[in-house]
């Protein structure tokens, strides 16, 4: 009769979420291959993602929590996006004859504390092109190399760290 209880997910659930996701990523990597064995293939895959999904499960035991799938959902398209529209403008400058770029570094103070989370995001930031993670700055700040401050790139760090946390329950972006 306390307070409202925060809903864990099953432990079988996250099991079975993370198997998947292994195994999607082992799927893919396979593809690259030539795919002379299909079946020897998927079995290695199979025992690859089953591994990989123990050590995650003793490394990183299940905990209360709650995804947002429909941020999860904006946040991997916005990610897609920006590393197509980031891959277009940087082969553009890098055929320009000139190039009119203004590297630099920037302190971003991040609202996700230290820890997971912002390992997380410096992770997917890093994927970005034009930016860089490079360290923890003063205070609550990570430093980024960028291709170009002139470019709104802390707004675009801020938009995407929004939407990690709504994706991990944390709130919504609009916060």
């Amino acid at each position: 009769m306390g307070g409202p209880e925060v809903a864990t997910p099953s432990a079988n659930g996250v099991a079975l979420a993370r198997a998947a996701g292994f195994f999607g990523c082992w799927l893919l990597l396979a593809t690259l291959g030539t795919g002379a064995n299909l079946i020897a293939d998927l079995v290695v895959g199979l025992l690859a993602a089953a591994a990989a999904t123990w050590v995650s499960l003793r490394l990183l035991p299940p905990g209360p929590g709650r995804i947002c799938y429909g941020a999860l959902i904006r946040l991997v398209w916005r990610f897609l996006w920006q590393s197509v529209i980031a891959g277009i403008g940087i082969a553009r400058l890098a055929f320009a004859p000139r190039l009119i770029l203004r590297p630099g570094f920037l302190n971003y103070p991040a609202r996700i504390p230290p820890g997971p989370g912002r390992a997380l995001f410096g992770a997917l930031t890093s994927l970005v092109p034009g930016t860089l993670p490079v360290g923890a700055g003063p205070g609550d700040t990570l430093v980024y190399h960028c291709l170009d401050l002139s470019q709104p790139v802390a707004e675009g760090l801020a938009a995407d760290e929004a939407l990690l946390i709504e994706a991990q329950g944390g709130g919504h972006a609009d916060d």
